[in-house]
Formats: structure tokens, sequence, C-alpha cells
């Protein structure tokens, strides 16, 4: 249950990440470039819900940090696709555009960041106490 709970508390974060960003600071900017900013601030916050999850909650080994970022990382992509195409009628094409990076389509990025933070974030609190 913790695991779906932080992952509820990644979600309404990226909403609010998302709101930021359309009445924001993307206003100005060109939607790539709003898209690029949003992802790196994106990765920041869920980094430190990550962090905060797993000082608090400590992953008992390396696996579980491992399944604890792959169940994350499903949960977010199964979301994107089903929400934004069955609920905000997004085309599949759209959707699957977001992973071109040599479009500099950053989104990629912030997946592998939830797959792999919660172990980095193991690795760190582990390993950095005072």
């Amino acid at each position: 249950m913790r695991l779906l709970f932080a992952w509820l508390v990644m979600l309404l974060v990226s909403v609010l990440n998302g709101i930021a960003r359309d009445v924001g600071y993307g206003q100005g900017l060109d939607p790539l470039r709003a898209h690029q900013l949003s992802t790196l601030y994106g990765m920041t916050l869920l980094g430190v819900v990550i962090a905060v999850y797993a000082r608090r909650w400590p992953f008992p080994s390396v696996a579980s940090a491992w399944r604890a970022g792959l169940l994350w990382l499903a949960l977010t992509v199964a979301f994107e696709f089903l929400f934004f195409h069955y609920i905000t009628g997004h085309a599949w094409a759209e959707l699957r555009a977001n992973y071109d990076l040599a479009a500099g389509r950053l989104w990629p990025l912030l997946l592998l960041w939830i797959a792999v933070a919660p172990a980095c974030f193991r690795w760190l609190w582990r390993h950095c106490r005072r």
C-alpha cells in the first residue's frame, strides 16, 4: 500500500507540475522547450518524493528498490497511455511521439529516473549516513 500511496503522491506532483507549466513558466516558451523544462522539473520533484519515501521507509534490499521503481514505471506508463488516450482523447501516435529522444522529447529520461531512483536513494541513504 505504501508503494501505491507514494505513486499517487508522484502523480499529484506531476499533475501540479503540468498545471504550472501550462499556466505559468511554459507560457513564454516554445512547446518543446516547455516540455523539456517541465520534464527536468518533474525529475527533480519526483526525486524529492522518492528520496523522502526511501528515507522514511528504507528499501530492505536492492531487489526491493528495483521492484518499487519498476512498479512505479509500469503504473506511470499505463496511466499515461490509458488516461491520455481514453480520457483526454490524445491519439496513440501523439503519445508515442513523447518517446522520441531524437526530436528532443525528454520523457523517456523521466521514466528511466522513476525506475532507477529507488535504488539510487537506497544506496545514498545507506552510504551517506552521518
